[in-house]
């Protein structure tokens, strides 16, 4: 999905993004290609956006200037969207990042996915699941620029629990490994982004997924580098699948030949209760002869 000379639009909406994650979504989107596009969106005028001028200075953002026409009304939004579409019609770029944690920004999203072009989203954890999943690719700010650590817990209710590990991986596992029961850990990492945008391994406190599978009791990775293969320990130490349905078809097999060699003698119980009804018909032949 991304590639290094990828042409990026950063569009920050700084009404909803806090200036201290600046430096390190930026780090982050460079390794998904070169950001050719960076604004920040805002009414600058307010006092709430001062905070943001020495990362506007410092890494070369755009600040584009709207003011709020209407109380209760989100321009900033609106001329974020504008400036979309139109960078979008240009043809001149490979993907938009779109930074911000409003759900406004949904229909953004999959409307320049339907371009054909590849849709990155950044924001905080209380981004609308509706936002996630418009986007190729969800990045939480709260896990940028930190070390690899214990997942911190859930501190407010705006934000979403994080998936059960275990049955993520289990199930991840299980739906795309080979006839031998392994998968390769990059496809691995494609079979989790495509069923959730958001999932990243230092949610749960790992900076890589191969760091956070060697972790995991109940997988057996094997490999290093790009040959790291990956299988659940249940189906590893089990026995093959073939040789187990022999030994449950041969055990039913079994009591049907005893229950074939049992007939006979069943039939030999039966035969000697057939046998006193010929005298009964000599004897009346007999009599008819003497009545004759």
């Amino acid at each position: 999905m991304s590639t290094p000379n990828a042409r990026l639009a950063v569009l920050i909406d700084a009404d909803n993004t806090s200036p201290k994650h600046a430096s390190a979504l930026l780090d982050e989107l460079a390794s998904y290609g070169v950001a050719s596009v960076k604004r920040a969106y805002g009414d600058w005028t307010t006092p709430q956006l001062g905070g943001w001028k020495s990362a506007l200075n410092q890494h070369a953002i755009v600040p584009i200037q709207q003011f709020a026409y209407t109380t209760g009304k989100n321009s900033t939004d609106s001329m974020l969207i504008i400036d979309a579409m139109d960078l979008l019609y240009s043809g001149n770029l490979d993907a938009f990042a779109l930074v911000s944690s409003d759900s406004d920004f949904t229909r953004l999203a999959t409307r320049i996915r339907e371009s054909g072009k590849t849709v990155y989203g950044l924001g905080l954890r209380k981004t609308p699941a509706s936002l996630v999943a418009a986007c190729d690719r969800f990045i939480y700010l709260e896990v940028l620029g930190r070390e690899p650590a214990q997942p911190a817990k859930v501190s407010s209710p705006e934000e979403p629990p994080l998936p059960d590990l275990e049955s993520l991986l289990t199930r991840a596992v299980d739906h795309s490994s080979s006839d031998e029961g392994s998968v390769g850990l990059g496809s691995l990492s494609n079979y989790l982004r495509s069923q959730s945008a958001s999932f990243d391994p230092r949610l749960y406190g790992y900076s890589k997924l191969s760091a956070l599978v060697q972790a995991q009791p109940y997988l057996t990775v094997t490999g290093s580098g790009s040959g790291i293969q990956v299988s659940l320990k249940s189906a590893a130490q089990a026995p093959p699948a073939k040789k187990a349905t022999a030994k449950r078809a041969s055990a039913r097999r079994t009591p049907a030949k005893k229950a074939t060699a049992e007939k006979p003698a069943e039939k030999a119980v039966e035969q000697p209760t057939e046998k006193p009804e010929k005298p009964a018909s000599q004897n009346t032949a007999s009599k008819r002869r003497r009545a004759g």
